[in-house]
């Protein structure tokens, strides 16, 4: 899937002056993991955007647990700066080459995946992290920077108004859901053994919940379902009441904010990514999206228990991340408008 509209591109420009200390990159190494999904494919394709523009480029590898999919994914975009690496979460890496940079993006984050395998969701995180750390520490990474979520903070009432980076939150131990939140606290608790222990320089965000234009065919989370049902001219079909409130953030921002701290976080300190004008609750994220692309909405079950996940409320606070020179760029009807016309646009191309 090549992504060479000008929306697409712009975004990437967009992202690029956002990204606070960039020009540190050139000249260096960063492996990517997942790079495949919504997040990591456009922080490939940032990174190659800046390669455009300089002489001195950044050498990208780029991991997913399926070679043909970052052939597919990035056909159009192959270079000597490119270099696709078949790795699987749960294995010892396979490849001895140095990397300056690490920033580790790879594992189940939809719904579906905690249901049906919470074993292979949590030890998949735990494992696959543990194995990068270990690689790090043996190959002199210079910076180690982990992708976790804004689940950490699990399930808090609505009296907190927003969540900083200091909130360590209630999840509940018992619930096999809990197999995402919890085995990325493990991950974290990993990286800061990892620092303490090892000496190694590592840095986390914690992404609110982030979209874009690419998505995976097995993502079933909420947001991705109302904007499939728009791009497939279908009714757009809400599944509970909708009152969770959560922060959104399009993934032009979120990339921008990864590469913020990967270049000027504080080492063993954690980072939410949220944009303060991305606060909505689902049923007010269905709404926009119908009103944006002229669809219609259902309600097909109004029941609140039927919700997989539990968490009513994660509302994040961005202020961390903002002393550190980063902005959100797009507002929610900017994102999902630009989200929409990219996802039209691709698909306009494979007709």
């Amino acid at each position: 899937m090549s992504k060479n509209g000008s929306v697409y591109q712009e975004d990437l420009k967009v992202a690029i002056t956002n990204s606070m200390k960039i020009n540190q990159l050139a000249g260096k190494s960063i492996l990517v993991t997942g790079a495949t999904g919504t997040i990591g494919s456009f922080l490939v394709d940032e990174l190659l955007m800046y390669n455009s523009f300089h002489k001195n480029k950044i050498e990208i590898f780029a991991t997913s647990r399926k070679l043909k999919n970052l052939q597919r994914v990035f056909q159009e975009k192959a270079t000597n700066k490119l270099h696709f690496i078949e790795f699987d979460n749960q294995k010892l890496p396979s490849f001895q080459f140095k990397v300056d940079y690490i920033i580790h993006n790879a594992g189940n984050a939809y719904p579906e995946a905690f249901k049906k395998d919470p074993i292979g969701t949590m030890m998949g995180n735990i494992n696959g992290t543990y194995n990068l750390l270990t690689y790090a520490k043996q190959m002199g990474t210079k910076r180690f920077l982990y992708v976790s979520s804004g689940e950490v903070y699990g399930q808090e009432s609505t009296d907190i108004t927003k969540f900083g980076e200091e909130h360590t939150g209630h999840i509940d131990p018992l619930n096999s859901r809990s197999c995402y939140p919890n085995s990325k606290r493990a991950c974290e608790t990993l990286c800061a053994s990892f620092a303490e222990q090892n000496h190694l320089d590592i840095v986390v965000v914690r992404p609110c919940h982030t979209y874009g234009p690419r998505i995976t065919n097995n993502d079933n989370r909420a947001h991705v379902q109302f904007l499939k049902a728009a791009l497939e001219d279908k009714t757009i079909v809400l599944k509970s009441l909708g009152n969770q409130l959560r922060s959104y953030c399009y993934v032009a921002d979120c990339v921008a904010g990864i590469i913020t701290v990967l270049l000027k976080g504080q080492t063993k300190i954690a980072y939410n990514i949220a944009n303060v004008n991305s606060i909505t609750t689902v049923k007010s994220l269905a709404e926009e999206i119908a009103m944006i692309s002229k669809k219609k909405i259902v309600f097909k079950c109004l029941d609140q228990s039927k919700n997989d996940s539990p968490i009513q409320y994660q509302v994040l606070s961005s202020d961390r991340l903002e002393d550190l020179g980063w902005q959100g760029q797009y507002d929610l009807t900017l994102g999902i408008t630009h989200t929409l016309n990219i996802m039209k646009q691709e698909r306009n191309k494979e007709c």
